[in-house]
């Protein structure tokens, strides 16, 4: 009773009447008294959709219980209008303000209420939770909703918070031709007038509003095969989808075979669907029942690698996972994002090494996952795993790498704490003890605590409520041939004081290939490993040997001397990418000079084998030929790169490889003889053995000449303009011709990006970074200003994960000084909100790093052009 009393006289401070001003936004006080009040919720909704209309009538139904009536009552609604409201029965004056219906309590009850609204909501390309897609290739519409993290409240009125659950059920009106999924199977479809059907859906099992959702247009269902999920895509694509088609649905079949299983929990919703939405914002959206794909993920634009398809895989596996993780037992506030995102990365990967034992799984996690979290980890924008959120008008903040990467890297730590056992047994009791419920990091750990019998307080403080991590230096000597001894080193990269308990296998390597792993804890500043005394001496040592560890593990001296002249001697693959790995560290942090690095790769790329190592290795190579080296050594790397590049694009022996060189001559080629490859390509002289290049390929070397500022470049774009006249070639071409090296293009762009509101949105998202090509910087630093000040217009109307392309195309994309001054003077001086901040420093960080890399070794050529 005591907290129920201090919950209402917080309310009572946002709305004393219903005529007080009410708060933006859901602040979490108001989430807490609704959560505390409020039960038992089922929505019934009817729209009625209508082809090229920006708007959708609707009439809903809601029902609800109260424990208490002495306040009003929010209900969340933005960016629509309400045109009548029945509260229990009696028609009551809407009274709306700052997102929310006004409910007075004399209208409310105690126990049961039900309320009948009829409203309108917003349709449109871009900006709003309805969007709809208009197919250039046949004219066709697709409609569709996406609501995380409370843009349920855009398309009707509700309690827009994760831990109010409710049951929905869903009637669509629309063209009888169009088939309409949503997150149940059908029980009715009624032919009504004028072309025009009526869908009714089975009422849901409880779920979070934002895991809602329906998709309707001329949409396929692909390969209907009993015990396969459905999978449909639209009209045009169904052709290019059939091929694919199978893999994608049996991948989700021995997901959710093997999840079932590993959760000791059947697959908790009554069907499972996926829908391929065109120009989705992200990769995947895991309504409960009916998974969202972006489309372009699934059905490739360009010549696929193996690494390429397993990447699908994992998104597949990592919506799936969600299913348990995130729709059937919640995060109860945005703050434990990562208890259903680095959850659903993480298990995508034990599923995928489960399934395919023999395709080096775990390796790839390091690739996808690592890089990109130690990458913000190290950044001063950086922010813990739990992050908190007292309003969910701010919890697009919480998206980014930090729950998707680092999140699942931790999570792998903490497995290899626990053991593999304990750490299934432990998500089994967490998901039995909150089904079709809400739960808190808190709740996670104690399960883990109940199984292990160990305490993780300690633990999950650092990992999980500290920002940053470790960097791990090694020490070591020999004496007569034997290890005297090892000690391991860790301080904060951010030159804070924290010190993080760390699990380990130190790896000591030996000339013939051999190796031993010898298991180390480090939970102080420093610590020996006393298991390697005796043994005998290796030639190097890494301190991170599977990864099972999260922080920068970087080579002791001599361990870097003796890998960097015997890289292609080291037979395991997965050490191979883990030491690659190290060395690039060190090039990040100006201890390791880059145009060595790019010798390096140079050297060893021509016997690597491995696919994905390879790509990497290349990437990294261009970075560091595009921001880090000087001029002079810049034009000798190119020329080599492009030569090999080339090359091996035709004679390399293994398809996944000559498509990774196919890839690299291009961002090679800003030289003629690069440029004249690429031409060779595009009108059939010459050609990649065995792989037909696809649309985005084509594309990709057509940007690629128009940035460089070849002379055939405009004749090229209008031959492959009238060639590819697709809604998706339509996108590219306008994505390729923002790389237009001219200030007038530039300028026609930046405008068309912040005044056209019917720009779709994932076209801008495929332009940004030919926008700022790697080689335009001086260019488009006139727009890194303008840039900075749309930030809260972006942020406002754009979905979660444009910010952050935003602020890494305008801010990545330079290289200077002067530019680097431009952001840290922005923000001094302007008022800029923590999150914004935050995104902004984690921006700005490999700007500041390339920077301090110039200064440190691009003043000096470090090497004879003999060498290459």
């Amino acid at each position: 009773m005591a907290r129920w009393i201090v919950l209402l006289l917080t309310i009572s401070a946002f709305i004393s009447s219903a005529s007080a001003q009410v708060p933006q936004g859901i602040p979490r006080d108001l989430a807490r008294q609704r959560a505390a009040n409020v039960s038992d919720l089922h929505y019934a909704l009817h729209y009625t959709l209508v082809p090229h209309s920006g708007e959708t009538i609707v009439t809903e139904s809601l029902q609800f219980q109260l424990k208490q009536t002495t306040a009003p009552l929010l209900l969340d609604f933005r960016d629509g209008r309400v045109n009548s409201l029945k509260v229990n029965g009696e028609s009551v004056a809407p009274e709306e303000s700052n997102g929310h219906v006004v409910l007075a309590p004399q209208h409310l009850r105690v126990g049961d209420n039900a309320l009948e609204i009829h409203f309108t909501a917003n349709v449109a390309p871009a900006e709003k939770a309805i969007t709809r897609f208009e197919d250039r290739d046949d004219g066709s519409e697709y409609i569709y909703t996406l609501f995380v993290p409370m843009d349920a409240s855009m398309a009707f009125p509700c309690f827009d918070q994760p831990d109010l659950k409710g049951s929905f059920k869903l009637t669509i009106t629309a063209p009888a031709a169009w088939t309409v999924i949503s997150n149940t199977d059908p029980v009715a479809k009624q032919a009504l007038a004028s072309d025009q059907a009526q869908t009714v859906f089975a009422e849901t099992h409880p779920i979070s509003t934002y895991l809602f959702a329906f998709a309707a247009g001329p949409f396929l269902r692909l390969h209907p095969v009993q015990g396969l999920p459905g999978l449909y895509v639209r009209e045009s694509k169904a052709h290019a989808a059939e091929s694919e088609a199978v893999a994608v649905q049996q991948m989700a079949a021995d997901g959710i075979r093997y999840l079932s299983s590993y959760f000791a929990q059947p697959f908790p919703f009554p069907k499972y669907d996926m829908v391929l939405i065109p120009g989705f914002a992200y990769g995947g959206m895991e309504h409960a029942g009916a998974t969202f794909l972006r489309e372009e993920s699934v059905l490739f634009r360009s010549a696929p690698t193996t690494t390429n398809l397993l990447n699908r895989d994992v998104l597949v596996l990592h919506e799936l996972t969600h299913q348990w993780f995130g729709d059937f037992t919640t995060m109860r506030w945005f703050d434990d994002l990562w208890l259903k995102e680095g959850f659903a990365q993480y298990m995508a990967y034990q599923t995928l090494a489960a399934l395919r034992p023999n395709d080096e799984i775990w390796k790839r996690f390091y690739e996808a996952i690592k890089p990109t979290a130690y990458a913000i980890d190290e950044t001063q924008g950086t922010t813990p795993i739990y992050q908190d959120i007292p309003n969910l008008k701010d919890a697009k903040s919480a998206y980014g790498a930090i729950v998707y990467s680092k999140a699942p890297g931790v999570l792998k730590q903490l497995a290899f704490v626990l053991g593999e056992d304990n750490f299934r047994n432990g998500l089994q009791r967490y998901l039995a003890a909150h089904p079709y419920g809400n739960a808190e990091w808190s709740d996670l750990i104690g399960s883990f605590e109940a199984v292990s019998g160990q305490s993780f307080h300690e633990w999950a403080q650092m990992w999980i409520r500290h920002k940053g991590m470790p960097q791990v230096d090694t020490a070591w000597s020999c004496e007569s041939g034997r290890i005297k001894n090892i000690t391991l080193t860790q301080h904060d990269v951010l030159g804070g004081s924290n010190i993080w308990p760390i699990a380990s296998e130190v790896l000591l390597a030996y000339p013939d290939g051999s190796s031993l792993a010898i298991r180390a804890q480090l939970n102080t500043a420093n610590a020996v490993v006393p298991d390697a005394a005796g043994k005998p001496c290796p030639s190097f040592i890494f301190a991170n040997d599977r990864d099972f560890a999260y922080g920068l593990f970087m080579l002791d001296d001599q361990s870097h001397n003796y890998v960097t002249e015997h890289l292609d001697a080291i037979p395991d693959v997965f050490k191979r990418t883990l030491l690659w790995g190290s060395l690039w560290q060190s090039v990040r942090t100006a201890s390791f000079d880059p145009a060595q690095y790019a010798q390096l790769a140079l050297k060893n790329l021509p016997q690597e084998r491995d696919e994905a190592l390879t790509a990497s290795i290349v990437g990294r190579s261009e970075t560091a030929i595009h921001r880090y080296v000087g001029k002079q050594s810049r034009d000798l790397l190119t020329a080599q790169l492009e030569t090999l590049a080339a090359q091996h694009m035709v004679t390399d022996a293994s398809k996944d490889l000559r498509i990774v060189w196919f890839r690299a001559l291009g961002s090679a080629s800003e030289q003629p003889p690069g440029r004249d490859a690429l031409r060779a390509l595009l009108d059939g002289a010459l050609q990649v053995p065995g792989v037909q290049l696809r649309q985005q390929d084509r594309w990709g070397m057509i940007t690629a000449l128009i940035a460089y500022g070849d002379p055939h470049a405009e004749e090229v774009l209008r031959a492959e303009e009238a060639r590819d006249s697709s809604g998706d070639g339509k996108k590219y071409a306008y994505a390729a011709q923002a790389a237009r090296p001219d200030a007038a293009t530039k300028k026609y762009y930046f405008d068309d990006y912040l005044h056209h509101p019917e720009r779709p949105e994932d076209w801008i998202e495929e332009s940004l970074g030919e926008f700022n090509y790697w080689n335009q910087s001086s260019l488009t630093e006139t727009y890194l200003q303008p840039a900075l000040a749309a930030l809260d217009q972006i942020k406002q109307q754009r979905k979660i994960f444009f910010l952050v392309g935003w602020l890494n195309a305008f801010i990545g994309g330079q290289q200077s000084a002067a530019a680097q001054q431009q952001v840290h003077d922005y923000l001094k001086t302007n008022k800029v909100d923590e999150d914004l901040r935050l995104k902004i420093l984690q921006a700005v960080d490999e700007l500041d790093r390339t920077v301090a890399i110039r200064d440190k070794f691009a003043g000096h050529e470090s090497f004879d052009a003999k060498t290459l």
